[in-house]
């Protein structure tokens, strides 16, 4: 998961700094290791994309943010990114698949 500041895509720069967290779904926090911290994700609409290929290949990030995003009828939402890595994922192989969540809203909605 990447938790960006309002202003990092506003302002992008390769260097911009951003918090990257290695995270797994639990159905509560009563047994959430000490040395562990817990996060809740915030509700709200996400575009999800089916992606097959190797984790350092920039295309599909350049597709969302280059090519769908500005063409859609949405816009980036001020929310966690994440990935969703299954038992088809395989680190930097052209075989991999995971699940791309980018945070979105309506071009005519405000929060």
């Amino acid at each position: 998961m990447q938790v960006y500041k309002p202003t990092y895509f506003k302002d992008f720069n390769p260097t911009n700094e951003f918090e990257k967290w290695a995270t797994v779904e639990v159905t509560n926090f009563e047994n959430v290791p000490t040395e562990m911290e817990a996060f809740s994700l915030a509700g709200g609409l996400y575009a999800v994309f089916d992606y097959k290929g190797s984790g350092n290949d920039p295309s599909i990030f350049q597709y969302i943010f280059g090519i769908w995003l500005p063409s859609s009828e949405y816009l980036l939402d001020d929310r966690p990114h994440f990935e969703v890595l299954g038992d088809r994922y395989k680190n930097n192989d052209p075989n991999s698949e995971e699940e791309i969540w980018i945070p979105i809203r309506l071009k005519n909605t405000s929060y």
